[in-house]
């Protein structure tokens, strides 16, 4: 089957579409590659990709909406959409606020707009994420929760693509999948994320700051357990009226970040040098994901604990950036 991709240059986007095109499946990836990290890895990630004759890119942004619709109009056999496109980061957005609703609102919005339009779609499968819990504080976070107490711009506008997804469903019969990840980590990762910039920071020993002296508390899934959750989810559209889920995909392991700073100096074999700060007023205490519902829907069993994660992403790590 033919499946759009979106965010194919993206970290959880590439290892995906690996995953599709190896099962045999043929995959249009949609990206544009911005600025926001060093593109140098998203290019490392499509040349792999590349490798597969059954991988088509095409370099556009989401929010294009002529383009985007003239794409899906063009793979009009497409069957799938797994959209994973956003401007990620929660932070960024005191920085450039205005790329976060232009992404995760108007983008969203283009791409359901060009995913009703598939005459023979059955399944849009897109990126939510844990941080529409906010302030929460019942642990674990659970698909029944209120979610209206958003506690940055990204959480806001990852909440209203939900609700637009929600009103698209029961206006259009549109069947889809919003998925909202825990603290995704492993290979190929984004350099923004905290193991990732504190694995480059502790090799070239500077300084690694821990908010609250490391003690927030995190629900980190390795990448492979994402995958293995997207593609059963993928294989299994609603049947529900109006035909739209949400689910957590986590670890269903709430683990502090002192715990994962421990983790990396004993795989790279060297100290953190840490300095503590207060938890920014963006940042929550701690996540944790029930996965009961995407267990019993999907089989859903993540399987890779944080120390061993940690390892294998070490190992990539040293490898990709020469680390001795």
């Amino acid at each position: 089957m033919t499946i759009l991709l979106s965010g194919a240059a993206g970290f959880i986007g590439y290892h995906v579409a690996r995953s599709l095109l190896v099962r045999g499946e043929r995959v249009v990836g949609i990206d544009s590659c911005n600025a926001y990290y060093d593109v140098r890895l998203k290019e490392a990630r499509l040349a792999r990709l590349g490798e597969f004759p059954a991988f088509v890119f095409h370099r556009l942004d989401i929010t294009d909406r002529e383009a985007i619709l003239a794409l899906f109009a063009a793979e009009s056999e497409a069957s799938h959409v797994v959209h994973l496109a956003a401007q990620a980061g929660v932070r960024h957005a005191l920085v450039d606020p205005y790329s976060y609703v232009a992404s995760n609102l108007a983008g969203h919005l283009v791409i359901l707009e060009a995913a009703r339009l598939l005459p023979r779609l059955r399944h849009l499968l897109y990126a939510s994420s844990s941080s529409v819990y906010g302030a929460n504080t019942a642990l674990p976070f659970s698909e029944s929760d209120r979610v209206d107490q958003p506690i940055s711009l990204y959480a806001a506008t990852k909440r209203g693509a939900e609700l637009m997804s929600a009103s698209y469903a029961h206006q259009f019969a549109l069947p889809e999948t919003g998925l909202r990840f825990f603290t995704v980590y492993g290979p190929w990762g984004r350099p923004d994320m905290a193991y990732y910039s504190f694995a480059r920071a502790i090799v070239e020993a500077r300084p690694i700051t821990l908010f609250d002296g490391g003690r927030l508390r995190r629900d980190f899934t390795y990448i492979d357990d994402i995958v293995a959750g997207v593609l059963d989810c993928l294989d299994r559209p609603p049947e529900t009226n109006p035909p739209h889920r949400l689910l957590n995909i986590g670890n269903h392991r709430s683990e502090e970040v002192l715990t994962l700073v421990s983790l990396l100096e004993q795989s790279l074999g060297l100290k953190a040098i840490v300095q503590s700060a207060p938890r920014p007023t963006s940042e929550v205490q701690e996540t944790f994901a029930s996965i009961e519902a995407i267990s019993a829907l999907a089989g859903f069993s993540p399987a890779t604990p944080l120390a061993l994660g940690i390892p294998r992403f070490v190992a990539w790590f040293r490898e990709f950036h020469g680390v001795g």
